[in-house]
Order: structure tokens, then C-alpha cells, then sequence
């Protein structure tokens, strides 16, 4: 599989197969599979066949659920913001003052730290990849990082409702400053394997979301 076929777009999708509990289970399976060995081979660097042995599934499997390496790959982008989300979810649904937000990027530092500062985002990671070759699955990006962003933009606004920010903070710029500092960081603490870059960059999109306190 080349990385041509891995980012090839895709035509109409036809009608998904009725599922049933066990297909469910196999079906994800192979989501999970697939997205942990790209996390760590990246998407060209993942084959059918990769997947298809760490999996344990015959290839009619995978293709019954997916027609193309290209729909797998949908399949895996949206499990990785699934995921994040899930992990990051506790912290975000309480983001309701400056402590809140801290406390949500403390804990992602500390998950990089637990990491060993390994592997970076799992949504950066895609889209390093993938954003520059396929309109398809840049579309599947920008709905992913939107989905991790509104939870940001909705605990802002609920710190400018309460008054904690002024009333003409914009939380759309704001939540959108947080999620930048924050893949930025992820990136820097990759390369250098240290935690410090994620740290000095939420550091200070807190202080410039600070300069909009009441």
C-alpha cells in the first residue's frame, strides 16, 4: 500500500452493513488497531496487511467494514478526537474559572511526562501527515480539532457569563489561542522530549486569556 493509496479520495460511500454486537466489536477492533499502529508508523507507514495481522482479522473483514484504506483512516481520525475527548473531558466540563484552566493543562503536561514526551498529539500527528495531500481528510481534521475546541469555547463562555472575563472577551479567539498554544507545545515537547515546551505554552495562553479577566 503506498501513501498515494492511503490518502486517495474517496467517491460516494455506499450504505453501511448492518452491524451486529459481535461485528461492533470487531469492527472497532480494527479502528483501534489501525490508530495505534499509525500513532507510531504514521499513515503511510501503516499497510492493510499491518493492520490485518495485529488485529487478527482476515482481510474480508476489514473490508467489510471498510471499503478503502482511505474510509479506515476516516474511521481512525475520529476515534483519536474520541479518545482525547474522553481523556480530557472530566476537566473541560468543569472549566469554569482560571484554577480550571490550569488544571486542564497541567494535566496534559502531565500525560506527556507519563508519555516520556513520546508521540506527540494524536490529531497533530494525522495532520502533520495527511492535511497537505487529501482535501477529504482535511475535512475530517478541521471537524476534528472543531469538536476539541468547542468544549474550550464553551468553558470560556461560561467564565465570561459569570464574570471572570469581561463581557467583550471574543471565547472564540480565546478558545482558539488555547488549542494552538496547546498543539504547539505537543509539538515542541516531542522534539525535544521535554515536557517544558507544552508548559510555557499554556503558560502563556493562560496569561493572555488572563488579560481579559473582569
Amino acid at each position: 500500500m503506498t501513501p498515494t493509496d492511503a490518502t486517495a479520495t474517496a467517491g460516494s460511500a455506499p450504505p453501511a452493513p448492518r452491524i451486529t454486537a459481535a461485528g461492533r466489536r470487531t469492527r472497532d477492533r480494527i479502528v483501534r488497531t489501525a490508530a495505534e499502529l499509525m500513532f507510531r508508523k504514521g499513515v503511510a507507514g501503516t499497510s492493510i496487511p499491518d493492520v490485518q495481522q495485529a488485529a487478527k482479522v482476515s482481510a474480508s473483514q476489514i473490508y467489510h467494514y471498510f471499503g478503502d484504506k482511505s474510509d479506515l483512516v476516516r474511521a481512525v481520525i475520529r476515534h483519536q478526537i474520541e479518545r482525547t475527548l474522553e481523556g480530557q473531558r472530566p476537566l473541560l466540563d468543569r472549566l469554569d474559572s482560571f484554577e480550571a484552566l490550569r488544571a486542564w493543562c497541567d494535566e496534559a503536561v502531565e500525560v506527556q511526562k507519563r508519555r516520556g514526551c513520546e508521540g506527540g498529539c494524536e490529531i497533530g500527528s494525522l495532520a502533520s501527515e495527511l492535511v497537505e495531500t487529501c482535501e477529504l481528510m482535511r475535512g475530517e481534521l478541521v471537524a476534528a480539532f472543531d469538536r476539541w475546541e468547542a468544549p474550550i469555547r464553551e468553558g470560556l463562555r461560561r467564565m465570561r457569563e459569570s464574570g471572570v472575563l469581561v463581557a467583550d472577551a471574543d471565547v472564540d479567539h480565546l478558545a482558539t489561542a488555547m488549542l494552538a498554544a496547546v498543539q504547539g507545545g505537543l509539538l515542541l515537547t516531542q522534539v525535544r522530549r521535554s515536557p517544558e515546551p507544552l508548559r510555557a505554552a499554556t503558560d502563556a495562553a493562560i496569561g493572555y486569556v488572563e488579560t481579559f479577566a473582569a
